[in-house]
């Protein structure tokens, strides 16, 4: 296997750069992180994931998936309140009313 491998849809940047290949993540992730977050489990979890999937045969799109997730480390996720309310109870039929 190789630092070659390019991803199934490549990673596109909020500037419109493109992250096609794992070594194109693994040289992105080193410039954006600094020193203090590289032992944040994110960030662990993208370069262990970005190694296996270069040098031992592992999966390239949970490498994909991992790069994202470090990429996105600290965005946080918000439900939108507008939306709405599930019913959960029980439905009733036309004869039951």
């Amino acid at each position: 296997m190789s630092w070659s491998l390019r991803f199934a849809e490549p990673i596109v940047l909020p500037d419109g750069r493109k992250l096609a290949t794992l070594r194109d993540a693994v040289r992105h992730l080193a410039k954006i992180i600094p020193e203090a977050e590289r032992d944040m489990l994110e960030v662990l979890s993208a370069s262990d994931l970005l190694t296996q999937a270069a040098e031992h045969d592992g999966p390239v799109e949970f490498a994909r998936i991992a790069t994202l997730q470090a990429i996105n480390r600290h965005v946080e996720r918000v439900l939108n309140p507008n939306r709405k309310d599930h019913h959960w109870g029980r439905r009733k039929l036309a004869r039951d009313r």
